[in-house]
């Protein structure tokens, strides 16, 4: 049974029962919670690797699908209206029903985000979202695979890479804690400047009110330590040093929420990171996706930009394979068939990414991402989809791609810790990024 509301067509939900309901909320949204959604906990995904808790999660949707023939299920939640979205078909129109009826701001994120960017776009009403938009689009500029930006942010990628291969070469191994602490100085200096490279207590006090953001409205906002970060942010960002998204926000011109927006960038740059290196994982596992990736590169100098779409490409599948955001939220801004406004709707990512009627589901195929097969897909979203998708997706996919093709050009990578990785097995559900380290091997 399906209705309509303007353009938008929905499947009408099916109440779950009781026991379909616990077991949701115990494999699919404990796990995800427990792992940390605003920052990752480090212990918790060493956990979710050993014990590969999407597996079943992935698992018990398809179940749930099946018994319901892809309708969306109305979960037995004491004083809310939960839907969890379970048909690629309603993905595509959740995703393209923002902001309205379907908004990006909902309850959950308002609480968490709250804790740090209580302005930012994504937890913005409607009055405000319009301009708040069309600010980072303007800064970030979605739809060019090349930023204006993208000849000084390729020099800096290039020169961190740099001494980040150096330090490696020093210990004999590239652990994540090297690679993550070169890659925010990578960030501090693309997003804010050069003067800001070193600036380790602005990202710290960042993670801290992240690491509050995971419990939401359950813990008290820190009050001094945002007015810290955000006096520290201010600062830089004052300076608008030339070369940096900070003189690109100069130049857009400040509404008086530009902190809030760039926090989120410093927030969503974590997760590329993260992504960046489960990428290398990949690569250094499956050597006929490191020789094209090779091949594209040429004799390219890796200090101009370039599109590189084949490790773009890399990039994309990665994230199809470990989401960085799980659980995309829509809230409900009117009745609709899904419910009364005020509806929480829920997207659970890897279950559309890894569905066992995906013949590549569970291995590594960036072809899909050149072919036309993802784009035909509106349940892989990787960055997100429709009037709400990730502003950053493209400058995103630059940065972790340039990144990676200055790290593979002339030097070899052989996995030294974590699940095996190989063209020939199913690749695990989870992959935990933190405890992933890598030998270098002569070029």
């Amino acid at each position: 049974m399906t209705s309509t509301h303007g353009n938008l067509k929905r499947t009408e939900p099916v109440t779950a029962s009781v026991a379909e309901t616990l077991r949701v909320a115990v494999e699919v949204a404990l796990p995800t919670l427990a792992g940390g959604v605003i920052k990752r906990r480090p212990a918790a995904m060493a956990v979710a690797e050993k014990l590969r808790f999407d597996r079943p999660a992935v698992k018990l949707l398809r179940q749930l699908r099946a018994r319901h023939h892809g309708r969306p299920l109305k979960l037995r939640v004491p004083g809310r209206s939960v839907e969890l979205a379970l048909s690629g078909a309603d993905v595509g129109t959740l995703l393209a029903g923002a902001p309205t009826p379907f908004s990006p701001s909902t309850m959950e994120k308002r609480a968490a985000l709250g804790h740090f960017q209580p302005h930012g776009v994504l937890i913005s009403d409607a009055a405000d979202r319009r301009s708040r938009r069309r600010f980072n689009e303007t800064v970030l500029e979605p739809g060019r695979p090349l930023h204006e930006l993208a000849a000084p942010f390729a020099k800096v990628v290039a020169d961190e890479t740099a001494v980040l291969l150096s330090e490696a070469t020093h210990d004999g191994e590239l652990t994540w804690d090297a690679f993550n602490v070169a890659w925010w100085r990578l960030v501090r200096r693309l997003v804010l400047g050069t003067a800001a490279r070193d600036d380790e207590e602005l990202t710290d006090l960042l993670a801290r009110l992240r690491l509050d953001a995971n419990w939401a409205y359950l813990h008290p906002r820190r009050k001094h330590v945002h007015a810290r970060f955000r006096d520290r942010l201010t600062a830089h960002l004052g300076r608008a040093e030339p070369g940096s998204l900070a003189a690109a926000i100069a130049e857009a011109g400040d509404d008086g929420t530009a902190v809030d927006q760039v926090a989120h960038w410093l927030f969503a740059f974590d997760a590329a990171g993260m992504v960046a290196f489960r990428t290398l994982a990949l690569l250094a596992t499956h050597p006929a996706a490191l020789d094209r990736a090779r091949a594209d590169l040429g004799d390219a100098d890796p200090a101009e930009p370039h599109q590189l779409s084949y490790l773009r490409a890399c990039v994309l599948d990665t994230v199809r394979l470990w989401p960085t955001t799980p659980m995309l939220l829509r809230e409900t801004t009117e009745d609709t068939s899904w419910g009364p406004a005020g509806t929480t709707v829920v997207i659970f990512t890897p279950f559309f990414h890894r569905d066992a009627d995906l013949d590549y589901a569970d291995r590594f195929e960036p072809d899909i991402w050149l072919d036309g097969r993802a784009e035909g897909n509106p349940a892989l979203v990787p960055f997100s989809a429709g009037p709400a998708v990730c502003p950053g997706r493209d400058l995103v996919l630059f940065c972790v791609s340039t990144l990676l093709a200055n790290l593979v050009r002339d030097h070899g990578f052989e996995q030294a810790s974590g699940p095996v990785l190989a063209p020939d097995r199913t690749l695990p559900a989870t992959l935990d990024n933190f405890h992933l380290k890598f030998r270098l091997l002569p070029s």
